[in-house]
């Protein structure tokens, strides 16, 4: 099996006839777009080695693997966090209430990368979209979908460059924000968004 240590706690808990609830999300580190949390229970002993962490493929082989998974999976959900509701929570509160959320709703073992949940039978995997296909069919979903959500914005607002660049603080980025202004879908709480709100407020009332 060329991609082994993907199924090593997926093997744990089939073992214990559990089922398993791979969550995870795209999108913390931007600034502008949702952020986006999947959810994905495989069937037991399910088997595809083109899946991982969604970093690690093309945007060609993620969609051709999004899916392959929506095809098999026992279950999935979808959550997107909108950024008023990043701002007012903040991004890690925002992922976690998300997930937690998703958590609540099944009966099983759940894996995530990274995020600690309450209350439910949980494993928090550093790399764990590396190391489990649940979190990583997780991973594809979510990134996928942030993706497509982006380049509808980057139809929107053509001048901004989302379809490249996808909200990231990439240089071109934030010069075209200073260029063009702050629009609904940035997160305000990040910088340097907050900055340029606060000083558009300044100048808007002459102080």
């Amino acid at each position: 099996m060329a991609n082994g240590i993907m199924y090593e706690f997926e093997k744990k808990y089939w073992a214990q006839n559990k089922e398993i609830f791979g969550i995870d999300e795209a999108g913390r580190g931007p600034l502008c777009g949702p952020l986006v949390v999947c959810g994905v229970s495989l069937p037991k002993e399910y088997i595809n080695d083109e899946i991982n962490d969604s970093k690690k493929l093309s945007a060609k082989k993620r969609k051709e693997l999004f899916k392959e998974i929506i095809l098999n999976a026992h279950s999935y959900k979808i959550t997107i966090v909108q950024p008023a509701e990043i701002d007012r929570l903040n991004i890690y509160r925002a992922t976690k209430f998300a997930m937690q959320e998703m958590a609540d709703d099944f009966n099983g073992v759940i894996l995530t990368d990274c995020m600690p949940l309450d209350n439910c039978e949980h494993e928090s995997l550093v790399k764990g979209d590396s190391r489990s296909i649940s979190i990583a069919a997780a991973s594809i979903m979510a990134k996928v979908i942030r993706d497509h959500i982006m380049i509808g914005y980057d139809v929107l607002y053509p001048q901004y460059g989302f379809a490249r660049h996808k909200g990231y603080a990439t240089k071109q980025h934030v010069q075209n924000i200073y260029k063009y202004g702050v629009l609904p879908i940035y997160r305000r709480s990040f910088q340097p968004i907050k900055t340029i709100c606060h000083k558009e407020m300044l100048n808007s009332l002459d102080i």
